[in-house]
């Protein structure tokens, strides 16, 4: 019996019963510290006598009547403050995505054969073009604006501006239908688009189509990338803090028209394969009176910039090519450095959002690497506690893989993520509210329920949202999934072959 070798550990005590019993310790430790004291404090009282009581009793009636008032005045005052400097409670009461016509529809048929028609495009920067595209995720619904429907595709001012009025007026006047909003009530006014940055601004393009007020906090946003969307959102509860009772109206597109790329460099080319038009409308409030209809509460808002490493800064970077043809530059690096903006993000957030016994776990890592010189991998806090809905930007099927190793998340976690970068390509800034409305369409959004959003854009920045869900969302959802969410997930191969 002796030389018997003991059982495996992980055979003979499930490992994930104990990390949940420890789990469960640290997060309810003041629990299982204040019972043993009220406890305690009831046995005792329960052991005084009727005499204690008496003179308990007459020993508060002896007190001085102004000490007593004074005292209680002194707790109106600490309560008062405390209630009014208290952050002021920003509501999402609701969002609407543009829903693009079936006639915008780019199949990779449509999309082959209309790059082989470009004059300016040869055979290998066709093929290169392909063979992105089939790597890329996307599926054969994707769509783009109309003037890049023609061959070549037109890139002039008015056809920008004529699908900036298309995508955006058609976000927002869905979202004033379901939400009774009348324009005159907007007090501000959030747009952001990276790369069409007209004047008259996009703003002020809204302002005029529905004569908001001339008093109006409007603003416009550009050059800030695909994680411009959560920018915005974060100026937005800044303005909301500083004006009470008010609605703001956030905008959150790109346009894809004027910036379709005609040259042969390769890391130019890639925008041209993954973007898709789209927009999203946002109406947050602070009203008192919107918190029985809102749909969630924004409680954090994380912005990291990587701006000051030369790297980062030149990773997505817009340049004209030898020939003077302006495009944007992707980095072979792009991931890298998106994976360390990440990280800085997530170190930020996490004591934000994480449950005390994943954050005691890191810190013990973090001792034993640094202290110890432990030669520990360094513990990666499991946010899967922290959240039970997952957006991640859908800019790409790599973005998407590289998350979801670093983060440890399920495939339904990143479900959202994958099927709407199929549906609809990338639609930068606004692709988090097609995920959000795809998570809702399936039913899946609970009372209670917490949503990471998480964006990355140029400069280079990484961007996260934290909502909580204030009522559950009921089935059928209107919205841009409202016509294809049955057909939804699907199984998206590493190569779908196109030549």
């Amino acid at each position: 019996m002796a030389n018997e070798p003991l059982p495996p550990f992980s055979s003979s005590v499930r490992l994930k019963y104990v990390k949940l019993g420890y789990q469960y310790l640290v997060n309810h430790i003041l629990t299982f510290i204040l019972i043993p004291i009220i406890v305690g404090i009831s046995i005792e009282l329960a052991r005084v006598g009727p005499d204690e009581i008496l003179s308990l009793v007459r020993f508060l009636n002896d007190l001085d009547l102004i000490y007593v008032m004074s005292t209680l005045f002194l707790v109106i005052i600490v309560g008062t403050v405390y209630f009014m400097s208290r952050p002021r409670p920003v509501y999402l009461v609701d969002y609407a995505c543009f829903r693009p016509k079936p006639n915008f529809r780019v199949p990779f048929s449509t999309f082959l054969e209309h790059a082989r028609l470009v004059p300016q495009f040869d055979e290998r920067t066709v093929r290169f073009q392909v063979k992105i595209l089939e790597r890329s995720g996307l599926g054969e619904e994707t769509c783009l604006p109309p003037a890049n429907h023609y061959i070549p595709p037109t890139c002039s001012m008015a056809a920008a501006r004529s699908e900036a009025e298309l995508v955006i007026f058609s976000a927002i006047d869905e979202l004033l239908n379901k939400t009774g909003m009348r324009p005159k009530n907007i007090d501000i006014l959030i747009v952001n688009c990276s790369l069409f940055s007209p004047t008259p601004s996009l703003s002020a393009m809204i302002v005029n189509k529905y004569k908001l007020r001339s008093n109006i906090l409007s603003f416009n946003l550009s050059g800030m990338g695909c994680s411009a969307g959560l920018i915005s959102l974060d100026l937005a509860r800044d303005l909301l803090q500083a004006h009470g009772n008010s609605n703001a109206l956030v905008v959150s597109t790109e346009i894809i028209t004027p910036n379709y790329y005609l040259g042969k460099e390769r890391a130019m080319l890639l925008p041209n394969c993954l973007f898709r038009m789209g927009a999203a409308a946002v109406l947050l409030s602070n009203c008192r009176r919107e918190r029985s209809r809102a749909k969630y509460r924004l409680t954090h808002v994380v912005r990291t910039h990587k701006g000051a490493d030369d790297a980062a800064y030149r990773c997505v970077f817009q340049e004209q090519d030898s020939e003077g043809l302006t495009g944007i530059n992707l980095s072979k690096d792009l991931m890298a450095i998106a994976g360390d903006a990440l990280k800085s993000n997530i170190t930020t957030m996490g004591p934000l959002v994480l449950p005390a016994s994943e954050q005691l776990l890191f810190l013990f890592s973090l001792i034993a690497r640094k202290v110890f010189k432990a030669k520990w991998k360094p513990y990666i806090p499991d946010f899967r506690l922290a959240f039970e809905h997952f957006c991640i930007h859908a800019g790409g099927r790599a973005v998407i893989d590289e998350l979801q190793k670093n983060l440890q998340l399920s495939d339904q976690h990143v479900e959202a993520s994958r099927m709407a970068l199929h549906r609809f390509g990338n639609t930068s800034s606004s692709s988090l509210w097609y995920e959000l409305n795809y998570i809702e369409s399936k039913g899946r959004m609970k009372k209670g329920d917490r949503v990471w959003m998480i964006g990355f854009g140029s400069g280079f920045k990484c961007n996260s949202a934290v909502w909580k869900c204030l009522k559950t969302i009921k089935t059928p959802v209107d919205g841009p999934w409202s016509t294809s969410i049955h057909r939804y997930p699907v199984d998206v191969p590493a190569v779908v072959k196109v030549l």
